[in-house]
C-alpha cells in the first residue's frame, strides 16, 4: 500500500480524535479522546499486520506441506507466531485504555 493512501486513510481518524479531544472539557479530555484514538489504532494496523503475516506465511506452509507433510508442526508454529502480531495490539490498547486514565 503507498504511503499517500495510507496517510489518507489515517488522517481522518487522527484528525477526528483531536476535534473531539479540544471540544472536550479541560485537559483529561484532550488525554482521554487520543488514548482512544491510539487504543483503536493500535488495534487496527496490528490486525492488518497479523492478517498480512498470517497470509504469507500460510500461503509458504502450504508449499511445502505439499513436498513435506512432516514438517506440519513447523508451519503451525510459524503461522501462530503471526498471529501473536494481533494479541500484541490488543494488549496495547487495553493497557492505553485502562492505565492511561
Amino acid at each position: 500500500m503507498k504511503r499517500t493512501t495510507l496517510l489518507a486513510l489515517l488522517l481522518p481518524i487522527l484528525v477526528s480524535g483531536v476535534i473531539a479531544g479540544a471540544q472536550s472539557s479541560g485537559t483529561t479530555g484532550v488525554g482521554f479522546a487520543g488514548l482512544n484514538v491510539g487504543a483503536g489504532l493500535s488495534i487496527g494496523l496490528a490486525a492488518i499486520g497479523a492478517g498480512v503475516a498470517v497470509g504469507m506465511a500460510a500461503a509458504a506452509g502450504i508449499g511445502v506441506l505439499t513436498e513435506r507433510r512432516d514438517m506440519f508442526g513447523t508451519v503451525l508454529i510459524f503461522v501462530a507466531i503471526g498471529e501473536g502480531i494481533a494479541v500484541y495490539g490488543i494488549l496495547f490498547a487495553v493497557l492505553m485504555i485502562f492505565v492511561g486514565k
